[in-house]
């Protein structure tokens, strides 16, 4: 009819392992509240541990009721580096219903926390506004946030356990738990084919909005430069460890003197025994570990 507005098409991709997520039966009503034709994926159908041509497998799984309008991911940051991949192929909005534990991505975007109503009402919007953005590649596996070898991961491990009871929190003891017991990592360096760093280090991270461990930050990246951020901590003694939480929790962790800080188009880390990457919560190898942007990005959908 004239003047009305039109249906938009949703395909959402849910992840009812995440730490809040409802049942997708629930996101499929709130999503369709306004007329909104929704088609329900399963994440385990757009990415798996490994990214083994997620693309082909994820478009497929997307298209079968039709090429949607906008692209709906509800999960944790792990989640949405694969659904922003699809949206970028088909070059179309991606919304994001944030019910992780750490929700960084939600976080720096400014999208709804806490508010699952909310997150839809925004998601099915057809007036919603979208913005530009990166969109990192570990190998091919894609990443939105951040994706780090080192104290990072034994963090990670330490916090899974913890996450049902204590939400973001677990991140802190997951944190306190690698600071007692990890040891540095020997790696190497190279932005953009050049060597910017060797030897022994705490952590290796490559930042593309740069969070991560639920509101902690590298700090210093810029979102729109076509460019990652790396941070490489050197290893020291275990007390200068609360100098780095400190910086990475307050965003100021790249100010920290002695803390080697590149951008680079391209970034390849090189890390003795090849040992596993936290991939935005996700933990996996990354062999060979060479970081990148996806060269589209992809539009996210945002309050106005």
């Amino acid at each position: 009819m004239i003047g009305q507005t039109p249906r938009v098409r949703l395909a959402l991709i849910a992840n009812p392992r995440s730490g809040t997520a409802p049942a997708p039966e629930r996101l499929e009503a709130l999503l369709g509240a306004d007329g909104a034709q929704v088609s329900c994926t399963p994440i385990e159908q757009i990415a798996d541990g490994d990214g083994g041509d997620l693309e082909a497998r994820a478009l497929r799984a997307l298209q079968r009721a039709g090429t949607p309008d906008r692209i709906v991911v509800a999960g944790g940051d792990g989640s949405i580096g694969p659904a922003a991949l699809c949206a970028a192929q088909l070059s179309v909005p991606l919304a994001v219903i944030a019910v992780g534990t750490a929700n960084d991505f939600a976080r720096t975007k400014q999208l709804p926390l806490d508010d699952i109503e909310a997150a839809c009402a925004l998601a099915r919007d057809p007036l919603a506004r979208a913005r530009h953005a990166e969109l990192g590649m570990a190998g091919e596996r894609p990443f939105v946030n951040a994706a780090a070898a080192g104290l990072s991961v034994a963090a990670a491990h330490a916090a899974k356990p913890h996450k049902p009871r204590l939400g973001p929190l677990a991140y802190v003891v997951g944190a306190i738990k690698a600071g007692v017991t990890a040891k540095p990592l020997r790696c190497a360096v190279a932005c953009d084919g050049e060597p910017c760093y060797e030897g022994p280090a705490w952590q290796v991270v490559i930042g593309v909005t740069g969070a991560f461990g639920a509101g902690s930050e590298i700090g210093a990246t810029s979102t729109d430069d076509a460019k990652l951020d790396v941070a490489v901590v050197p290893a020291g003694s275990r007390a200068g460890l609360i100098r780095r939480a400190y910086g990475m929790r307050t965003g100021q962790l790249t100010e920290q003197s002695d803390v080697t800080h590149e951008r680079a188009a391209a970034i390849d880390v090189e890390v003795a025994g090849h040992p596993a990457f936290n991939v935005d919560g996700e933990t996996c190898r990354c062999e060979p570990a060479r970081f990148r942007l996806h060269a589209k990005g992809f539009d996210v959908v945002t309050p106005s």
